[in-house]
């Protein structure tokens, strides 16, 4: 255990601060992975309402630092290209 009261600080910050990033990246997990269901069911209207969603969440998880801006990026482009490929 922390000696130091900035260390206690630290300890109950850093706590909070991996809960909020774990929710942040399991919300951003099930966004991606109702557009992949959507696409799966060929239902071009839902895939394009979560994949809004999703580029959304991505691009917080980025401002936020929780992922890399290429990370991000290689994500949106492969869920456009999952929908887009509905139609085809």
């Amino acid at each position: 255990m922390p000696q130091i009261k900035n260390q206690e600080k630290r300890v109950r910050t850093n706590a909070k601060s991996t809960l909020a990033n774990v929710q942040e990246k399991s919300r951003l997990k099930s966004a991606i992975k109702s557009v992949r269901t959507a696409v799966e069911a060929s239902d071009k209207e839902k895939a394009v309402a979560q994949f809004s969603l999703a580029t959304e969440l991505l691009d917080k998880s980025v401002t936020s630092g929780i992922h890399h801006k290429n990370y991000a990026n290689r994500q949106k482009s492969r869920l456009a290209k999952a929908v887009n490929s509905i139609n085809a």
